[in-house]
């Protein structure tokens, strides 16, 4: 093994245990408590060496966001190919989207709620391309006569809300299961 690609795999193993400790931080303290300072004493290198990899903490959230999207668009792939019909599939997304949100509640933050430079669209990222894609693969035989795209983008929007609201308590405990079954009732209404 050459010297170039050494330093190339030690160079890529910081930068991901940047973006790691970065996750494991927020997910602990919040993102306030993630700091270029912090994470440098926290993986024993010198901010100069975290300011190599990245301009700063709102690339850092912008790296964890696009791994966390990353993850998401797995996890899509994987409860669409598991359901038997497309009704199953919607059901599932919507249910473990949820769940994801839930679970990794600053990992989803920085996805979706924290301004940061990333942004969807053709020029997008292809992780973020992936998971939109997977969401379109999802919602798309419900679409009708609407723009497959934008019908994604507004259920989306649904569950982003759903999962927003949940994780501020802004919603009655409890009723998860009958906000779900209305809104796939919604989404599948006039479907054949």
């Amino acid at each position: 093994m050459g010297t170039q690609t050494r330093k190339e795999r030690q160079r890529a193993e910081r930068h991901r245990l940047i973006i790691d400790t970065a996750r494991e931080i927020a997910e602990t303290q919040g993102w306030e408590a993630v700091t270029v300072r912090r994470l440098a004493d926290a993986i024993e290198y010198s901010q100069p060496v975290l300011y190599s990899h990245f301009a700063g903490k709102d690339a850092i959230v912008a790296a964890v966001a696009e791994q966390g999207i990353a993850e998401l668009a797995i996890e899509f792939a994987r409860w669409r190919e598991a359901a038997e019909s497309p009704e199953q599939a919607l059901t599932a997304l919507a249910r473990g989207y949820l769940d994801f949100a839930r679970q990794r509640p600053a990992l989803y933050l920085a996805m979706f709620g924290l301004d940061v430079d990333l942004k969807f669209g053709a020029d997008a990222p292809q992780a973020l391309r992936d998971a939109f894609g997977e969401l379109a693969a999802v919602f798309g035989p419900f679409a009708g006569d609407d723009d497959v795209e934008t019908f994604t983008e507004v259920a989306w929007s649904a569950l982003h809300g759903l999962a927003t609201l949940e994780r501020d308590g802004r919603l009655r405990p409890g009723f998860r299961d009958q906000r779900l079954a209305i809104l796939v009732r919604h989404w599948t209404r006039g479907a054949s």
